[in-house]
């Protein structure tokens, strides 16, 4: 007898495992498609390591911004090792199944780094804004007890929405025959929809995480640079100006980079499920695999400081 087939009669079904396919239709060119996701994990984790180990031992980094740009690294680096491990053992070792008790984990964790990167995004436009409209006043007003204290408010605002996720998922019942992924990770949309009764709280609630995370950060990063754009403009010369709007030119593309990822794929889970499988997976991977990978870049082009303290971080490994 098939072991589905054992299960048919039970009335609460939780699989011991799912099957993660990957891309979806891409399963013969795993092993070539293994390569850019090696590069840019790699390109992730040693851009993000080098951010933090410039700002650690560069003193003149000790300051807002950059301890902001740390946390920012810290979490791009979390997000890239909640997906890494099961993404490269589906690409180069066709290791497909995951522990129902794992999958649970890696949700929590891979969820929980996406909301505390959207709101190290909100600080970083308030650290902007303070930066342009008071900086006479901005060391003393971000000083260092407020960055800790706004660092732990960060992780308990993701530890609390993130929390009740896994035991929503725990109390479904699931189909013996539906236990495939469509990504090679835990994604929770994808995990819930495996069930074979009504989720509607489960759909509730994740639009609630949603809106109360990236929605009301990115109303309040608009609102923010909204005010600093009617604060630049009321600067004397065009070059003051200019100069006051520079310093958040990386922070936008930070923004932009994990943002409209991020909207697309939650509107591609609720409204685009007749969008073919291939292409719901590839923009979940833009958005938890790009950010990660272009934000160490994006910082290292423009800002000099922390170019030339990287730059140095790689002369003393050398």
């Amino acid at each position: 007898m098939h072991p589905s087939q054992s299960y048919e009669n039970i009335s609460f079904f939780q699989p011991p495992a799912f099957l993660m396919i990957g891309i979806p239709g891409m399963e013969t060119i795993h092993g070539w498609i293994s390569i850019p996701f090696s590069s840019m994990y790699a390109v992730a984790l040693t851009g993000n390591c080098l951010i933090l180990l410039a700002v650690r031992r560069t003193p003149s980094l000790h300051q807002p911004m950059y301890y902001f740009l740390s946390m920012l690294a810290l979490t791009d680096v979390g997000l890239a090792l909640s997906t890494l491990p099961t993404t490269l053992a589906v690409l180069w070792f066709d290791q497909r199944l995951i522990g129902f008790s794992a999958c649970l984990v890696q949700m929590f964790f891979l969820h929980s780094f996406s909301v505390v990167e959207s709101s190290v995004l909100l600080a970083m436009s308030f650290d902007c804004f303070v930066a342009i409209s008071n900086p006479l006043r901005y060391v003393a007003v971000l000083t260092n007890n407020v960055i800790i204290r706004i660092g732990l408010a960060i992780v308990a605002r993701a530890t609390l929405c993130l929390f009740p996720v896994p035991f929503l998922i725990k109390r479904l019942n699931f189909c013996p025959r539906k236990i495939l992924l469509s990504h090679s990770f835990c994604f929770y949309p994808d995990v819930m929809r495996r069930a074979c009764e009504d989720i509607t709280i489960n759909i509730h609630y994740g639009l609630y995480v949603v809106v109360s995370t990236g929605g009301i950060d990115s109303l309040f990063i608009f609102l923010s640079y909204t005010l600093i754009l009617c604060t630049a403009l009321g600067l004397a010369s065009p070059q003051e100006q200019l100069r006051a709007l520079n310093t958040c030119v990386s922070h936008i593309r930070a923004v932009f980079v994990f943002f409209i990822p991020g909207i697309t794929t939650s509107m591609i889970h609720r409204f685009g499920k007749h969008l073919p499988h291939t292409v719901r997976a590839l923009v979940a991977y833009v958005y938890l695999v790009v950010p990660p990978v272009l934000n160490p870049i994006i910082y290292s082009i423009k800002s000099k400081p922390i170019r030339e303290a990287m730059l140095r971080m790689l002369r003393q490994k050398g």
